[in-house]
């Protein structure tokens, strides 16, 4: 499972939940699609990503017939969700089905993966940088509440995704992150930590600090390890992140 799957420290540990982020190795798929890509919006041979979900879903103990997906638009939309199957213009799932698998799909953006097991309630969001901005977090937990599960409890890993140290951006992006993660460059362009924001956000919501796993991970700089969208110049593959409460 380790050529193919990061293990979140922080979920697995948690009883009856099972959670992972994919890497792009392990998989059946040529370049540039090499090798675990599981986006069925690249130009990749579908027959390529069904066998690659097939490898990653079964890693996490879960058929695809049993994964919810986000079908994503970048929005700070979130849906509570009971029933597998593509849910269309949201960026963020969130259940208290056991049995079924919510999957965000990521190139560079993070995935955000939450759980409170003693509610038995789990979540899933893709934090761009206009989701992040969006409050796509905050809605997150939100939705989680409503389904009786308590900040003080869940236990969340934000994702390997583009770092701090590359993700650079026009001033029309920086002015909308927190200035505290905002890293002003001399030619009028700034660089963001779009990770350091999300666990701020997470922080504000109520979680404890020793419950928030980062990843350190960077997409733009390990091409060896994920998919990056920028890294690629726009054709690669996309890595997922999941979590579910085990039936």
């Amino acid at each position: 499972m380790h050529d193919m799957t990061l293990s979140p420290a922080v979920l697995d540990a948690l009883p009856g939940i099972a959670a992972g982020f994919s890497l792009r190795t392990g998989g059946v798929s040529p370049e540039p699609y090499g090798s675990l890509n599981l986006g069925r919006s690249t130009a990749d041979h579908p027959a390529n990503v069904d066998e690659n979900r097939r490898r990653f879903f079964g890693a996490l103990g879960f058929d695809e017939a049993e994964v919810a997906v986000a079908g994503q638009v970048h929005s700070a939309r979130v849906q509570t969700v009971n029933a597998p199957g593509l849910h269309r213009e949201t960026d963020g799932l969130v259940t208290d089905t056991p049995g079924l698998l919510l999957a965000i799909s990521a190139a560079d953006c993070a995935a955000v993966l939450l759980a409170d097991a003693e509610a038995r309630v789990v979540g899933a969001c893709h934090a761009g940088w206009r989701g992040c901005v969006g409050g796509i977090v905050a809605e997150t937990i939100g939705q989680m509440r409503a389904l009786g599960a308590d900040p003080a409890r869940m236990r969340a890993f934000v994702s390997p995704c583009i770092s701090a140290a590359v993700f650079e951006v026009g001033a029309e992006v920086a002015e909308r992150f927190d200035a505290a993660f905002v890293a002003r460059q001399p030619d009028g362009k700034a660089r963001v930590d779009l990770k350091g924001q999300i666990r701020a956000q997470l922080l504000g919501a109520g979680l404890h600090a020793a419950h928030v796993e980062v990843s350190d991970g960077c997409t733009m700089s390990e091409p060896s390890r994920f998919f990056s969208h920028r890294a690629s110049g726009g054709t690669t593959g996309r890595m997922m992140g999941a979590i579910g409460l085990v039936a």
